[in-house]
């Protein structure tokens, strides 16, 4: 069978028990229809890039399944139909890698407080250097 990737993400305002019982009904759905889940993650609440259906935030989730077309479409079919549901994108794969997705591993990385890591000897403003007197020349031109 056919390898597929699914993100979606469901309205701010919902608990992350409703938000991954979402990912449970859709689960559901799909091995309903002769697919199976390989993997889910929940990546949690994130922030979006614009508001969509005036939210700003939503709950992030990702599945990795190994399912017909047919079911498939169908599991998009009922995911674009739920009230909860804002966006959805399904890939087709090759393979499935291995481990955790690029989500996952940032978070891992970064730690509870998303820490910026060791800054190096860069000091407070960064490489910069010195950049003398800017604007010097312009306001003596202003001037006379």
């Amino acid at each position: 069978m056919p390898l597929y990737e699914h993100v979606f993400i469901s309205r701010q305002d919902l608990s992350n028990a409703q938000a991954e019982g979402l990912v449970e009904h859709f689960t559901s759905v799909l091995t309903d229809n002769g697919g199976k889940l390989v993997e889910s993650e929940y990546w949690g609440v994130k922030t979006m890039a614009y508001k969509i259906n005036k939210n700003r935030k939503g709950h992030y989730a990702y599945l990795r399944t190994d399912a017909p077309a047919a079911a498939v479409q169908e599991m998009e079919r009922l995911m674009r139909l739920h009230d909860d549901v804002m966006r959805v994108l399904t890939i087709k794969v090759d393979a499935h890698e291995e481990g955790p997705s690029a989500q996952m591993q940032k978070r891992d990385e970064r730690g509870d407080r998303g820490d910026r890591g060791d800054r190096g000897d860069r000091g407070d403003r960064g490489d910069r250097g010195d950049r003398g007197d800017r604007g010097g020349e312009r306001r003596e031109r202003r001037a006379s």
